[in-house]
């Protein structure tokens, strides 16, 4: 059988917590900080982790973090 591949831009984004969950960063944190509201960026500080249907389409795009 052969390897199957990873999408690169999932492995940057998503990590796999402890117990399973898929984690991944906020968006929106980068540039034009000023047009944004206070109470956006500050929500979007950390990381979140994400819900099942989401978690389920992400892990189609890395099956290594499946096992």
């Amino acid at each position: 059988m052969p390897k199957l591949k990873t999408k690169s831009g999932a492995k940057k984004r998503f990590s796999r917590t402890a117990t399973g969950l898929i984690k991944m960063n906020h968006g929106h944190k980068r540039h034009r900080l000023i047009s944004k509201p206070k109470q956006m960026k500050r929500k979007a500080r950390g990381t979140t982790t994400l819900q099942p249907g989401d978690a389920k389409l992400v892990l189609t795009y890395m099956p290594y973090l499946r096992g």
